[in-house]
């Protein structure tokens, strides 16, 4: 059942989402050659923590850490270890937060100094192929609306979108109704409606679309080894259309 926000909880998701997208903001400055992925857990908690609020997935289901750090083939999903980051890396964060009730989450995807080409095509991609959902949801249009706009940028730019893993709703659970498959057909699904509130977030591969979770039962990464980036906002249908609340 997709949960329809009353305009009250979406300014509670609004202020979550505030949070989690001044967090981001601070990080994406301190991702260099040589930083630690750990270093840059601890500090997303600690800014967390200042703010009155909790980091969403430490300890969710069992996660070790309060933020996922995928370098390069990890798409999804990776905890932030001792790995210190190299110059040419591609670097996706994913950082929930839970503030008075209510959850935001969010990601992106940066280049850790000079990157190639097609990395940084990757990244534009899957960048814009967010948008591109985003610009769908609308009040009558229908979540497959949403999952074909992001199919529709990311192939027609040769890449991939991963398929094993999907956006969902998010209010007062981090995961709720509908899951929402980066891939799909226009017109098919439930219609949206005012007060849907929605995490989106592609995964998009260089190569292929298939991924595997490695030994730690939590890191995906890309079968053939390619490279992989990722975005995601939360977003709210509004009488106006979307309303971006992870915006910077």
């Amino acid at each position: 059942m997709i949960i329809i926000k009353s305009k009250n909880e979406v300014n509670k998701i609004r202020e979550s989402c505030r949070i989690v997208a001044d967090v981001c903001r601070v990080l994406k400055k301190e991702i260099l050659p040589g930083v630690e992925t750990r270093q840059l857990d601890k500090r997303a908690e600690g800014m967390i923590r200042e703010k009155k609020a909790e980091p969403a997935f430490l300890g969710y289901r069992g996660f070790p850490a309060s933020i996922c750090v995928s370098v390069n083939e990890k798409v999804v999903h990776g905890i932030p270890e001792g790995k210190k980051l190299e110059e040419g890396d591609i670097l996706s964060l994913d950082i929930g937060v839970l503030y008075n009730g209510y959850y935001a989450d969010m990601a992106f995807t940066t280049a850790v100094g000079r990157i190639s080409k097609k990395a940084e095509k990757l990244i534009e991609v899957t960048k814009e192929s967010l948008y591109c959902g985003i610009e769908k949801m609308y009040s009558g249009n229908r979540l497959g609306d949403i999952s074909n706009a992001v199919q529709v940028k990311v192939e027609s730019n040769n890449f991939s979108v991963v398929r094993d893993f999907v956006g969902h709703g998010v209010g007062a659970q981090l995961h709720e109704d509908p899951q929402i498959p980066n891939y799909g057909l226009p017109n098919k699904g439930p219609f949206l409606k005012e007060g849907m509130v929605f995490a989106l977030e592609p995964m998009v591969n260089l190569g292929g679309w298939e991924t595997k979770v490695l030994d730690d039962n939590w890191t995906v990464v890309t079968k053939d080894g390619s490279l992989s980036a990722h975005f995601e906002h939360t977003v709210a249908i509004t009488a106006n259309g979307p309303e971006i609340l992870t915006e910077w």
